[in-house]
């Protein structure tokens, strides 16, 4: 029987860098990239389009079903272009009220049920970086590399505040603040697929820490866990 695919789960809440990791990882080893939240938020977006209920459960798993969606990574800009029914819509998915929005959809059984298999067909030879919550302790709960990525509330504010502004996106660190805080809410306290650690997660505190050092540990792990 032949080995399954590897994958490197990058779990943890929004700020933390899973996105800016995941793709310098994908860089370095060649890997595919899954941003789970991504998934989403093209979802939210796309309800938003069809005139859909956020509460409307039955619909948006349907909808999820059929979502037409595809990334295409762009790591020489540490950034991943969205697709949804052939147009891009990475710079509409990165509002704060699409990250809203995706959290709502993310605690609804019918949708994450809907979305699970078409995550998990993400896993391509040679290897897949996927990020979100929930990657390593329920989408890929047999990854060999697990990672938990966290950071103060505050540094979290300034790192996507800094980004929106480099988008041009107008934004006040104090809403953000508070955003953050009550997107963490939410996604720990979901019934279903809730954001936690993975009892064999490593967890990174990326405050005080440069991209490239986090990397740089979880190439180690890889090298460890599944090279070796």
């Amino acid at each position: 029987m032949s080995s399954p695919v590897p994958v490197i789960t990058l779990d943890g809440p929004s700020g933390v860098g899973k996105g800016t990791v995941s793709l310098r990882l994908a860089k370095q080893l060649g890997w595919h990239t899954l941003d789970s939240g991504a998934l989403y938020r093209v979802l939210a977006l796309a309800a938003v389009r069809h005139s859909l209920s956020l509460s409307d459960e039955s619909a948006l798993a349907d909808l999820a079903i059929r979502l037409n969606v595809y990334f295409k990574a762009v790591p020489a800009l540490d950034t991943t272009h969205v697709f949804l029914a052939e147009q891009e819509v990475s710079a509409q998915l990165r509002t704060e009220i699409g990250g809203a929005m995706a959290s709502q959809l993310a605690i609804l059984p019918a949708v994450r049920q809907s979305l699970l298999k078409r995550q998990r067909a993400f896993r391509q030879p040679p290897g897949l970086i996927a990020e979100g919550r929930d990657m390593g302790t329920v989408v890929f709960n047999d990854a060999p590399v697990k990672i938990f990525l966290t950071a103060n509330p505050e540094e979290r504010a300034q790192r996507r505040y800094k980004q929106l502004k480099q988008k041009g996106i107008d934004a006040k660190l104090d809403s953000l603040i508070t955003e953050i805080a009550e997107r963490d809410n939410r996604d720990m306290t979901r019934t279903v697929a809730p954001l936690l650690v993975a009892a064999d997660a490593e967890v990174i505190d990326t405050t005080d820490l440069s991209i490239e050092q986090v990397v740089e540990y979880i190439l180690q792990q890889v090298s460890r866990k599944i090279d070796s």
